[in-house]
């Protein structure tokens, strides 16, 4: 029986993912029996228990495999290439962020990042150069989980995911989405090509997080309660374009207006 082009091993082994992360959620929905009291601390992330296992599960095989390939990764490839990778999986990203800017009704922003993925598809040779940056074309990254927050889904409770780290329940059901439909690996048809893609994609983005993660390990005392707290609070910024609700309930009623 023939499958689809897309329908490889990387791609099954994605849904597996999913399937393993929407485990973990039922696993921590039965964790906080009804009617519990939580503390507002508690609130965000009422599974936390479970969070810090999966949380050190992740650390492990960072150390263990991740960190040390990303670390000979920026060691064997010179800056200027480590860039043009940067720009080509970012000049896909920014084809996704287009139309997730429609989908927010923010046109304008819309017309931009389309406008930037084909300046540089086109002329930056399939987006190795950013050259859409130098005609002060901005990249304003979008993803499907900012959709979702932006059409009134609120995020939901904390969630760590296995090897793919922080989320919300609202961005862990939008995972799908942010990871299939933009995923560089479905240019190529051979097996073995979206396999590289895939691994040079995932190892790339852990090289750009290094200097990150090591001045995590510098400054907090208690990395798995640093790394939530920054990640709600980014994902808020970004879900309201920098301009969050306040915490007046009768003012988070009046969601900004989309940006035109």
């Amino acid at each position: 029986m023939s499958t689809a082009p897309n329908d490889g091993p990387a791609p099954r082994a994605m849904r597996r993912c999913a399937a393993l992360a929407m485990a973990l959620l039922l696993a921590g929905c039965a964790s906080v029996p009804p009617g519990t009291a939580l503390t507002p601390g508690q609130q965000a992330d009422p599974w936390e228990g479970w969070n810090r296992k999966v949380f050190a599960f992740n650390d492990a095989i960072d150390h263990a495999v991740l960190k040390p390939v990303a670390e000979g990764y920026r060691k064997v490839l010179p800056q200027f290439m480590r860039t043009g990778v940067d720009n080509f999986f970012g000049n896909i990203g920014d084809a996704w962020s287009s139309l997730n800017q429609f989908l927010q009704g923010k046109g304008q922003y819309g017309l931009e990042m389309g406008m930037r993925f084909l300046t540089n598809t086109v002329f930056g040779f399939g987006g190795l150069f950013d050259l859409a940056s130098e005609v002060h074309l901005t990249k304003r990254y979008e993803d499907f989980g900012q959709t979702l927050g932006r059409w009134g889904v609120p995020p939901g409770p904390y969630l760590v995911l296995p090897v793919l780290g922080p989320s919300t329940v609202r961005d862990g059901a939008a995972l799908g989405a942010d990871l299939f439909v933009p995923a560089p690996a479905r240019l190529f048809d051979d097996t073995a090509e979206k396999w590289q893609i895939t691994g040079l994609q995932l190892v790339n983005a852990r090289a750009g997080l290094l200097s990150t993660t090591q001045l995590l390990g510098e400054i907090a005392l208690d990395r798995y309660s640093f790394v939530r707290d920054a990640y709600l609070q980014r994902r808020l910024e970004q879900v309201y374009d920098g301009a969050p609700p306040t915490e007046n309930p009768d003012d988070q009623a009046d969601a900004p207006a989309p940006d035109q």
